[in-house]
């Protein structure tokens, strides 16, 4: 069994990163037997971009038909990704969505496998349950009314028709930012009720992100 996280943040031991590998701790923790291979992958160290519309993964008979035919530093995750039993995506909130360079890898990752037949049908590889891990600033109350969750449902929904599974998500709201809150220009926020809310919340979110692994999983089995 193989899981993949995707670390779509530009920071690799922060809060979106510390909870996907909370997530990969809970995957191979689901089956203490066996060898579940576990692999987190950090996008902002690749070269890459989104997709250039050049139609090859829809070129009838082309050697490319049904994936990315773009060389670059994406393309080995990509064929990585359409071998895995599991993927875990994880970003920081960025303007109410998901982090540019990880919208490029879902532009990437999702086109090619989606047909332009009469139903729009699916051609990837096998089922892959996915889920998907938002750290953001604003508190939870602020996600809900500001309409977040509705930014990130257009992207869990293909990820769910390409797939064949639907989507799990974990929100971490009102995370710690900076390592010393003086630093920088953060009048917003006071540092103390951000300092106490990740001491007894974040533990909470890393466990949640442990057993979201778990049961992503025990999915792929």
């Amino acid at each position: 069994m193989k899981i993949i996280a995707i670390n779509g943040s530009p920071r690799k031991k922060n809060n979106t990163a510390t909870l996907l590998q909370s997530a990969l701790d809970g995957a191979k923790a689901a089956y203490p037997e066996e060898t579940v291979e576990t692999q987190m992958v950090h996008l902002y160290d690749l070269q890459y971009h989104g997709c250039k519309s050049c139609f090859a993964c829809k070129r009838i008979n082309g050697k490319s038909l049904g994936k990315c035919a773009v060389i670059d530093d994406l393309q080995p995750v990509l064929d990585e990704v359409s071998s895995a039993d599991g993927i875990i995506l994880g970003t920081p909130v960025y303007f109410s969505g998901m982090t540019g360079q990880l919208r490029s890898f879902c532009e990437r990752l999702l086109f090619a496998y989606l047909n332009y037949d009469a139903t729009y049908s699916s051609c990837a590889p096998k089922k892959i349950p996915s889920a998907f891990i938002y750290t953001m600033n604003v508190p939870h109350d602020t996600m809900t009314k500001a309409g977040y969750l509705e930014q990130f449902a257009p992207m869990e929904y293909f990820f769910g028709r390409v797939f064949s599974s639907k989507p799990e998500a974990l929100y971490a709201t009102n995370t710690y930012q900076f390592d010393d809150y003086a630093k920088y220009k953060a009048e917003a926020f006071s540092e103390t009720e951000k300092a106490a809310h990740r001491a007894t919340q974040f533990p909470l979110d890393c466990q949640k992100a442990y057993e979201l692994g778990a049961a992503l999983a025990r999915q792929g089995k």
